[in-house]
């Protein structure tokens, strides 16, 4: 099991650490219904250092992006992110990952390159899937070992993090990025995309300057009560939002047509990998859909693997992802149900070992950033 380079501040903290994806992980620190409150009206900060980060850089690093990836890296310019994700050849998902057009300052003359932000669990299955595919003049460096990541979110990240730097953060854009010091510490790559949906920003930074940036942001959000954050809240934070988790929302089996990420696949932006299978499923439709659906009145939290089934108990679906909503105070689930059923307000049922959970399919995100 791996160690991130701030796991001895976790320990520090009392966090309660377990195992995820091969790594040294906190879970939570004081509970994750109040961590989870802690980011949504105030600022918290994430350990995520255990992401994947590949760079492809050279002449045809485009052509190599737009082979493995759907959505349509082109349209970037320097300073744009993306979300997207590695079709496999049968139209499911190898991975979801983020797409980072960055600077050239390192490359050659007529080279470019990005950078592929990759989930833990998927790092080496992604390198080796991408790897196979590279039939371009381009170069495949991953820098995931040498490379740390913080998540500060939260409503108050921002003036947080302000007094750190002189980059103007209030300029980044969603899904925009830019490089800076931050907090004395150069080439820090600042970031909005999150995962949240309550705003902030993500530092990619140098391992060995990880334990300092950490510090320095908890010294400086100390008058908002900044506060660490775990795993638990993380995953009960992007649910709300409605936000695929790999592994439990979208994986080898499922098309991005069905999880509903049709606007993360442009089939009409030339040849990719699985793009006959998903343009031919635009045409002629799709079977079953990821759907959000609400249990209010019920206590019971929906589980992953769960059956769901009509009013007559006929199995039309599945649970991927499954919690109590702190910010609502009901549970709330995502699943895979029959097309017929995926209209928001059908009434569905979520099968326990003792009962029948009476659930309302409904629009995502949940919870409505305020």
């Amino acid at each position: 099991m791996k160690d991130t380079p701030l796991t001895e501040k976790h320990v520090e903290l009392g966090a309660k650490m377990a195992e995820f994806a091969g790594f040294n992980m906190p879970i939570s620190y004081r509970g994750i219904k109040e961590e989870h409150q802690q980011v949504r009206e105030g600022v918290g900060v994430f350990d995520v250092s255990h992401m994947g980060e590949f760079i492809v850089r050279g002449k045809e690093a485009l052509e190599l992006v737009q082979h493995v990836t759907s959505n349509n890296a082109a349209k970037l310019e320097i300073g744009d992110a993306q979300y997207s994700c590695l079709p496999n050849d049968q139209g499911g998902i190898v991975d979801d990952c983020l797409v980072y057009r960055l600077d050239e300052d390192q490359c050659a003359e007529g080279e470019q390159a990005f950078m592929l932000v990759v989930n833990a669990s998927n790092i080496e299955k992604d390198w080796d899937w991408i790897s196979k595919h590279n039939h371009y003049d381009t170069q495949l460096i991953n820098i995931s070992d040498q490379s740390a990541l913080l998540a500060v979110q939260g409503p108050k990240a921002t003036e947080v993090l302000q007094k750190l730097t002189d980059v103007d953060l209030s300029a980044i854009k969603y899904y925009h990025f830019t490089k800076g010091t931050m907090a004395g510490i150069d080439n820090v790559l600042i970031s909005a995309t999150g995962y949240t949906g309550s705003g902030g920003f993500e530092l990619y930074v140098a391992n060995e300057d990880a334990a300092a940036l950490w510090d320095a942001v908890f010294e400086a959000g100390a008058d908002h009560n900044i506060q660490a954050i775990g795993l638990g809240a993380r995953d009960t934070l992007r649910l709300e939002m409605g936000y695929c988790l790999y592994g439990n929302d979208i994986d080898d089996t499922t098309s991005p047509i069905e999880a509903g990420l049709g606007w993360i696949t442009k089939t009409k932006k030339g040849p990719f990998i699985s793009r006959d299978i998903f343009a031919q499923q635009r045409q002629e439709g799709i079977n079953r859909k990821l759907v959000g659906f609400t249990l209010e009145g019920e206590r019971r939290v929906p589980r992953h693997g769960y059956t769901i089934t009509n009013a007559e108990g006929k199995e039309i679906g599945v649970v991927t992802s499954g919690t109590s909503a702190p910010s609502l105070g009901y549970p709330i689930g995502m699943g895979y149900v029959e097309k017929a059923y995926a209209t928001a307000g059908t009434s569905i049922f979520v099968a326990t070992k003792s009962k029948q959970l009476g659930a309302t399919v409904t629009k995502l995100p949940f919870w409505k950033v305020q």
